[in-house]
């Protein structure tokens, strides 16, 4: 599999399984929950592992100012996903904390959107390598 086609598969894979992540936590669909967040954990770090192979062929340093900014907000995204990882397992120690784990999900799921919006400007920026 080429690193494009890869990339965008699994960038596919993980919104999808994300989308079914948010659904089956806000219906309370515990197991179904927790298998849907460990795909889309599998899902992100393969897209993110076909992503670094993107160099290949773009000259992303080429796209400018938006590469640096885009890699920097990918990585605070992708440590951020702690975040629900924690705050989910201690709301099934502690359902009180079901609100804050809510909470610190949409977060990540807006840094995972702010990422992919800035990866897509940086890939658009960025011209084709020539073999």
């Amino acid at each position: 599999m080429t690193p494009t086609t890869g990339f965008f598969v699994f960038l596919a894979a993980t919104i999808a399984f994300l989308i079914l992540t948010v659904i089956t936590g806000l219906r309370s669909m515990r197991k179904l929950h927790l298998s849907c967040v460990a795909c889309s954990l599998l899902s992100l770090a393969t897209a993110v592992w076909y992503a670094y192979d993107l160099g290949e062929v773009y000259d992303l340093e080429a796209a400018g100012w938006i590469t640096p900014f885009h890699l920097g907000l990918a990585k605070v995204a992708t440590v951020m996903y702690l975040l629900p990882l924690v705050t989910g397992i201690r709301t099934i120690f502690v359902p009180t904390t079901r609100r804050l784990h809510r909470n610190m999900a949409f977060l990540v799921l807006f840094m995972t959107a702010l990422a992919a919006i800035t990866g897509a400007w940086m890939l658009i920026a960025a011209p084709l390598r020539t073999p």
